[in-house]
């Protein structure tokens, strides 16, 4: 992978101050989104070696080193301390709300019961947050890669903290692990409490993965889904059924979808009338940021003010955000494009 072309200092971006617009990242996950110094720290006090970040020849190799992140947190102590950093990167990044991905049931029993690590999780994000006006919600993020069984407890799970800080309920790992179908019943109890289904889907894999996806779970949110734009029909379905595909653009460039960002389909996914929000996926092993992704989005997409605050607003609009975060961040949009 080449390194972040916006962090390395080769492009100049220009326009309103991004950082100053509100928005929500509703694709991050939260191991990934620990800070570089973290991570050495860490590593450092365990004796093990840390892999390179930033050059991944395959997802299988990501994966590895995203395994290697979750491996350094042995203690409640180390879990505090990401979730604090990671709700005080996303307020430097104009963040007034985000969702990460987490499975609680990781660290269990290591640091607890599952629900102890998530009542851990939700208390420190909600008091880190509150000082920088960063609302906080998780999803809870079952994963392809595991046992069936394991997402239908951790979606019994989330539907009982409905309302307690878990908002979504989501999937991750390997597309080609487990069909969709294998997770009908987990999404189901996700769905009859009300939670914003958000799976994965559509990145590495192509248009069937994506529409078995559309059929099976029917999602709220799509994190990534950006290989609709091989599928005509499959883009006016989305549109026709007002599902958000969370985007990431330098993860699709890291892990091979895009050969050069300036080739990203997003400006052609919004033009078929998709909705559309800009997450940061994994800012540790992308060396990116969500404020980074709306600077690449306006520097190497030329998407203008008014589509970069239409994607803001619509990340907003697509949260389980409370009405009172929703309408100030509205509000504090539209004063950004009033801006001069």
């Amino acid at each position: 992978m080449a390194q972040n072309p916006l962090a390395s200092g080769k492009i100049t971006a220009t326009g309103r101050c991004l950082a100053r617009l509100p928005k929500a990242d509703l694709h991050l996950h939260l191991e990934g989104g620990m800070r570089s110094q973290t991570f050495a720290d860490l590593a450092e006090s365990r004796g093990e070696p840390t892999p390179q970040l930033g050059y991944y020849r395959s997802f299988d190799q990501f994966q590895h080193c995203y395994r290697a992140i979750v491996k350094l947190i042995r203690t409640q102590t180390d879990l505090r301390r990401l979730v604090r950093e990671v709700v005080e990167d996303a307020a430097a990044s104009g963040a007034v709300w985000i969702e990460p991905h987490f499975n609680p049931t990781t660290y269990a029993p290591l640091l607890g019961s599952a629900e102890e690590v998530l009542d851990l999780v939700l208390e420190t994000g909600f008091a880190a947050g509150k000082p920088l006006g960063v609302g906080f919600g998780l999803t809870l993020g079952a994963s392809r890669n595991r046992d069936p069984r394991q997402a239908t407890s951790l979606a019994q799970l989330a539907a009982a903290y409905a309302g307690r800080g878990v908002v979504a309920f989501g999937l991750t790992g390997d597309e080609s692990a487990n069909s969709p179908a294998t997770f009908k019943e987990s999404f189901a109890i996700a769905r009859d409490a009300d939670l914003i289904i958000a799976p994965h889907s559509g990145e590495l894999s192509g248009p069937p993965s994506l529409a078995s996806t559309l059929d099976v779970l029917t999602p709220d949110r799509i994190a990534h889904g950006v290989r609709a734009i091989e599928d005509r029909a499959l883009l006016d379905r989305l549109a026709d059924e007002q599902i958000t595909l969370d985007v990431c653009l330098t993860s699709n460039y890291a892990l091979g979808v895009v050969k050069h960002l300036e080739e990203h389909p997003l400006p052609h996914i919004l033009e078929a009338g998709v909705r559309c929000s800009l997450g940061s996926d994994d800012p540790l092993l992308l060396g990116t940021s969500l404020l980074t992704e709306y600077q690449l989005a306006r520097s190497h997409l030329a998407l203008p003010d008014a589509q970069l605050g239409a994607l803001a607003s619509t990340s907003l609009r697509s949260s389980g955000a409370p009405d009172d975060v929703l309408a100030r961040a509205l509000r504090g949009i539209e004063d950004w494009m009033a801006e001069p």
